[in-house]
């Protein structure tokens, strides 16, 4: 018969190695789950769930999971959406553009495709939109989901394009928002590439329009006076290349390829921080060696658009780092280069992520 101090010595022991067991797993590398669905999240979400906040120092995922990473992109965009009835460039938009990419039949985005619809189609016809952006950022968003789920041109999607080009300034340009949020939300020069994409990924031969011939006239005028401020901007003209052609010289696209493969850390990963100039709120300096999903996901993403293949060195090192440093809430996290506060940054890093990693997948078999 086992004596009681040493029953309570093995349950301690037993315990211990319990609790390192568990430990490890949260801290290791995260391994690609074969089980994992590749179509939508087993749980839809609705407006009372939340994703929690975005934290540095939440575990990584013990196995990577598209399906969690679509699970939280649909709950983060359904969240917002709902609870704070707005769009924004890092979290429902970014997901709108992202959310095709993962597949099945998603009720959240239906729900919030359908927001941003009523968006154009009720509050702009009454009350006029907020600002600029909102009509430029809703007419790409609406282009590429419009050429990633049904292939035609919806309705809503023509009415924002059409304000889109009466919103163009004389030199070619628009008047963006500048809330010190960068990379999105801090000059007018991320117009100009948004506004390439959204005419050139609008279905049914929309580039081919007059109004979007003439405005892409005066989209390159403004190129040529104000070429982009970041790397960050030149990668985003790399991507809107892909939907115009000769949007760049082989030079500048040259370029461009080269100096994203130059930021390049040695884990794989790429920092969204050392893709431009941009001061914090405290004046600290910004952290342009650790690797984000942001960084990562956008850069390994417009490569390909550029026409990087998936089995580069370097492409083939950036999916690594993906699927290794996912969350256990199925984001990638994403410091904010303005402030550390919500990091909402985090949001459009997810699903940048998710669509470098599905731009990556090897064609089906023909």
């Amino acid at each position: 018969m086992i004596s009681f101090r040493k029953f309570t010595a093995i349950v301690l022991v037993a315990s211990a190695v319990l609790l390192l067991r568990l430990q490890a797993s949260a801290e290791e590398p995260a391994k690609a789950d074969p089980s994992a669905p590749a179509g939508a999240p087993a749980k839809l979400p609705d407006a009372a769930d939340s994703p929690g906040p975005n934290r540095a120092d939440e575990p990584l995922a013990s196995r990577f999971s598209l399906a969690s990473a679509g699970q939280f992109l649909d709950t983060a965009a359904v969240d917002w959406t709902t609870n704070r009835k707005c769009f924004t460039c890092h979290t429902n938009f970014a997901y709108l553009i992202a959310r095709p990419a993962i597949g099945g039949d998603s009720s959240a985005q239906r729900q919030v495709r359908s927001a941003l619809e009523e968006m154009v189609d009720g509050r702009w016809e009454h009350e006029g939109p907020r600002w600029d952006a909102e009509v430029v950022m809703t007419g790409a968003v609406l282009a590429l989901n419009d050429s990633a789920t049904t292939g035609k041109l919806h309705a809503a999607t023509r009415n924002a394009l059409g304000r889109m080009w009466k919103l163009q300034r004389a030199d070619g340009g628009w008047t963006w928002l500048k809330c010190h949020w960068p990379p999105m939300e801090n000059d007018d020069d991320f117009a100009i590439p948004v506004a390439a994409i959204a005419l050139g990924a609008a279905p049914e031969n929309y580039a081919q329009s007059p109004e979007a011939v003439q405005g892409l006239e005066k989209l390159r005028g403004y190129l040529q006076k104000n070429p982009p401020p970041t790397l960050h901007h030149r990668a985003m003209l790399l991507w809107a290349q892909s939907y115009v052609p000769a949007l760049l010289t082989a030079d500048e696209r040259a370029d461009t390829i080269r100096d994203l493969r130059a930021v390049q850390q040695p884990d794989g990963g790429w920092p969204l921080a050392g893709l431009g100039d941009w001061p914090r709120a405290d004046k600290s300096p910004q952290d342009t060696k650790t690797s984000d999903g942001y960084g990562t996901g956008f850069v390994i993403y417009v490569l390909r658009r550029g026409g990087v293949p998936a089995d580069d060195p370097a492409l083939v090192k950036g999916i690594a780092w993906l699927t290794s440093h996912q969350r256990a809430s199925g984001r990638w996290f994403t410091r904010s280069l303005y402030k550390d506060n919500k990091h909402y940054i985090s949001h459009a890093g997810t699903a940048f992520a998710v669509m470098a990693l599905t731009a990556c997948e090897p064609s089906p078999a023909k």
